[in-house]
Order: structure tokens, then C-alpha cells, then sequence
């Protein structure tokens, strides 16, 4: 297939009614999606008019959240969390939620250097769980045994993957916690 002059005109009329590089591919038929989109740019068309369907409907501009004033909350402490190495958000919880003895995973942890692991070093079985920041020299993975299919070993899998009752439970405590 190639750019006649017709088929030039027809795309560049096409693209200006606003129809999709898809749309256009299809009704010069013959050609794909991307080399429509190619010839668009090698032809330097830009600013076209947006083709509304009829079944669209049209998007509501977004207020800014100063606008509309909300319910007060009560002010509440932050906590802080974490889980391995990575830091949580914090989030405000209700006095009833502080009872519950959060489990706290050691902040720092030690992993011996002949099983520590760099970017070149990995393999399918060994964990990828990074330690450390990725912009210093001390960077490096876990590197310990994980079974096959896992990326991670058997500590830092508990961590990584919670356990879907352990999910609903922390979902009804914030809805809790909310309400």
C-alpha cells in the first residue's frame, strides 16, 4: 500500500473531523492503526477538532476540593507503619483501633554478605526482595533461596503477600475506623 496523493487528502480530512487513527485505518482499509498515526506525524498534523458520539456524555469539569467545604474531622494523631522496609502512608485511627497490637517487622534487617545478591547476580531462584537505596553503593537484593514461581524467599514472601482473611480484616477495621 502506498500514499497516494487521494489517500493523503482523505487522511488529512479525516484527522481533522477528529476521527480516531483506528477509525481512519479502517476506512482507507489497507492499513494499520500505526502507520496511520506515522504519516499524521511525518505530516505534521495536530490540533484537530474531538469527534463526540452521540452516546457520549459530556465530562464535568472538576471542582477543586477547597471549593466545596466538607464536615470538619476530628482530629486524630497519625500513625505510623511499616511493613519490612518500605514505609506506609499515614493515616489518622480511631482511638478503638489503637487497642489492637499492631505486628511491627524489624526495621533493619541483616541479610549475611555471601547470600546477598546484585542485579547481574540474580536467577529464577533467588529472592529479588530489594534492601536498601537503589541510588547508594550498599544497595543489593536478599538473594536468599526462593522456590520456583515465587520472586521472593519465605520471610519476605509473608511479608509481601498477606493472606486474604488478614486483608478483610484490615478493610472492615478502616471502615470501622471511619465510620
Amino acid at each position: 500500500m502506498s500514499w497516494t496523493d487521494e489517500r493523503v487528502e482523505l487522511l488529512k480530512k479525516l484527522w481533522s473531523d477528529g476521527l480516531s487513527a483506528s477509525q481512519i485505518a479502517a476506512e482507507l482499509g489497507g492499513i494499520t492503526r500505526n502507520a496511520v498515526i506515522g504519516k499524521v506525524h511525518r505530516l505534521g498534523l495536530s490540533g484537530r477538532a474531538k469527534a463526540v458520539a452521540p452516546t457520549a456524555k459530556p465530562r464535568r469539569a472538576r471542582t477543586p476540593a477547597s471549593a466545596a467545604p466538607s464536615a470538619p474531622r476530628p482530629a486524630q494523631a497519625p500513625v505510623a507503619q511499616s511493613r519490612g522496609a518500605t514505609a506506609l502512608k499515614m493515616e489518622p485511627m480511631e482511638e478503638a483501633a489503637l487497642d489492637v497490637e499492631p505486628q511491627v517487622e524489624p526495621m533493619a534487617e541483616v541479610v549475611p554478605i555471601t547470600e546477598r545478591a546484585t542485579i547481574l547476580t540474580l536467577t529464577e531462584r533467588t529472592c529479588k526482595w530489594p534492601i536498601g537505596d537503589p541510588s547508594t553503593q550498599d544497595f543489593y537484593f536478599c538473594g536468599r533461596h526462593s522456590d520456583p514461581g515465587v520472586p521472593y524467599c519465605a520471610h519476605h514472601c509473608r511479608i509481601a503477600y498477606q493472606p486474604v482473611n488478614d486483608r478483610r480484616r484490615d478493610k472492615d477495621r478502616k471502615q470501622l475506623a471511619r465510620a
